[in-house]
């Protein structure tokens, strides 16, 4: 299957050179799409340059920092148009070991085939390294409350190194995703699950990043909360109302 791999950036200089050498070395058989949001340190251009050296990396150009969920649907896009089979998404900061992406991709060409694989660290086999205490607890915490809120079975449905069915991506309305911070995966998360699709949970070691700043921030926070908590509502409601009326009511 064709395979492009999402990277979104905003000044990640320092260490995008080094997250592409890893992964063009990993998987010489995927390209890759760097989405560059007008980084100040110049990482577009040196993404330009790269892009020059091999035919397998791209770059799109966006006009300014929009969030990372616009980066990926704008890599998405450009994925879907391009005919890619596959399209993965994957930090530049050398948290997802581009490593382990095979994993995903094995796993998503498995018998069951699922719509969508995630690289979980909350699952057996997964785990974190050079995290701060406070970053764990709001990771495990934020994972619990999706599960309890939305009711799915999913472990890390907040994790970003992924992959997809370009067919999946496709049915789902990309137009309509207005997610920006991390929250977009949870967001596409319980979209595919809405659309019928399967999610499937492959373990992998998720890095602290070594260099650049974490674009984690408390407005990003409170997005995730209160989309998740209104989308549980919207869930509930609509179970009440089907067990009420014996009439579905079609999700939003």
């Amino acid at each position: 299957m064709s395979t492009l791999v999402v990277i979104p950036t905003y000044d990640e200089r320092e260490s995008l050179p080094v997250t592409l050498e890893r992964l063009r070395a990993a998987e010489p058989d995927v390209d890759v799409l760097v989405v560059d949001d007008g980084s100040p340190d110049g990482t577009g251009r040196w993404a330009e340059e790269a892009a020059a050296l091999d035919d397998a990396v791209h770059v799109l150009h966006r006009a300014g920092k929009g969030g990372l969920g616009a980066a990926y649907v704008a890599g998405f896009a450009w994925g879907l148009e391009a005919g890619y089979d596959v399209l993965c998404e994957m930090d530049a900061d050398g948290s997802h070991r581009p490593e382990e992406l095979g994993r995903l991709l094995e796993r998503l060409a498995g018998g069951d085939r699922p719509s969508l694989v995630v690289g979980s660290r909350w699952v057996p086999g997964g785990r974190v390294v050079n995290w701060p205490w406070h970053r764990m607890v709001l990771s495990r915490g934020g994972n619990t409350y999706v599960r309890l809120a939305l009711g799915i079975a999913v472990r890390d449905a907040t994790a970003g190194y992924r992959a997809f069915r370009a067919s999946t991506l496709r049915a789902i309305d990309l137009a309509a995703v207005e997610s920006h911070g991390y929250c977009f995966q949870v967001d596409m998360t319980w979209r595919v699950l809405r659309g019928g699709g399967t999610v499937a949970e492959v373990p992998i070691t998720f890095v602290e990043r070594a260099a650049g700043v974490s674009k984690m921030s408390r407005s990003i926070v409170v997005e995730a909360l209160t989309k998740v908590t209104r989308w549980g509502v919207a869930h509930r409601w609509g179970q009440l109302r089907t067990r009420a009326t014996g009439v579905r009511v079609a999700p939003r």
